[in-house]
């Protein structure tokens, strides 16, 4: 009798196989289901909605997608800076006047962005193609204040743009011409029938579409730097050379005041 409740490890042994059974069921029970719901439920839209989600991003971050996005966090004023401004309409309309003026250095990064009240009532704000609104120029900063900062920044230093003349224009403001670099007049830019629009150099040399719709002055005048350092040792070189023949036709035009002189003072006895 004594040797019987030895015999209980033998029972344990006999039901080992049972348990083991058991537990090979709930394995295939519950490791069927979980496989295609893991498959579905997690990786499924991991892949397809994480590459919705990150596409954007992607696109607005990779400069290889989007050379408009600055390649660096270089907030520097540089030697070089673009400038584009948007202007509202003034008096009957017609007349434009500064709403907003951006300038961004050599790398694309934004050193100055400001909306503009204009000294004279705003009476169209051409939202359409500006992109300016009422509430954008409520507490805008006033024009002589904005000139007088803009001055600072370009002074010495070669601005970049397109059509800047109309940019000075309306900040009341004069630049060296031969600090000036103009996409509009560029010769390798132009057409034979004249200047081109800043969209149509983007879109040709950069593979960028711009605006679509309201105007960004932030991305016009990074396509405008871009365009310029893709370009920029040719476009030097052509510039000192312009700089050269400018300074030879100053030489010469003396000796042909002179030369002028000289008759002027021939006629003089002839008069008398």
């Amino acid at each position: 009798m004594g040797s019987q409740p030895k015999k209980k490890p033998n029972n344990q042994l006999q039901l080992n196989p049972n348990w083991a059974q058991l537990q090979q069921k709930l394995q295939i029970h519950n490791s069927k289901p979980p496989r295609p719901s893991n498959n579905s439920e997690n990786e499924n839209p991991k892949t397809i909605l994480g590459k919705r989600k990150e596409r954007p991003n992607a696109e607005l971050d990779d400069p290889q997608i989007n050379p408009l996005i600055p390649i660096n966090d270089d907030f520097s004023l540089t030697d070089a800076v673009a400038m584009d401004c948007e202007m509202v309409g003034v008096g009957q309309g017609n007349k434009s006047a500064l709403g907003r003026v951006t300038l961004v250095n050599k790398w694309g990064n934004v050193v100055y962005d400001e909306f503009v009240r204009p000294v004279d009532r705003v009476v169209d704000f051409r939202t359409e193609i500006s992109g300016i609104r009422p509430r954008d120029l409520r507490k805008a900063k006033d024009f002589r204040v904005v000139q007088k900062r803009v001055a600072e920044i370009i002074m010495g230093r070669l601005l970049v743009g397109h059509a800047l003349h109309n940019d000075l224009k309306v900040l009341l403001l004069s630049h060296p011409k031969k600090d000036l670099r103009d996409t509009s007049e560029y010769q390798i830019f132009l057409k034979e029938w004249g200047r081109r629009a800043l969209r149509h150099l983007a879109a040709q040399f950069l593979g960028v579409q711009i605006q679509n719709g309201e105007h960004c002055p932030i991305q016009d005048a990074r396509a405008a730097m871009l365009l310029y350092q893709k370009n920029r040792k040719e476009w030097e070189k052509s510039a000192k050379d312009q700089m050269r023949l400018k300074l030879k036709q100053k030489k010469r035009k003396p000796k042909k005041k002179a030369k002028q002189g000289d008759v002027v003072i021939d006629h003089a006895p002839t008069a008398l």
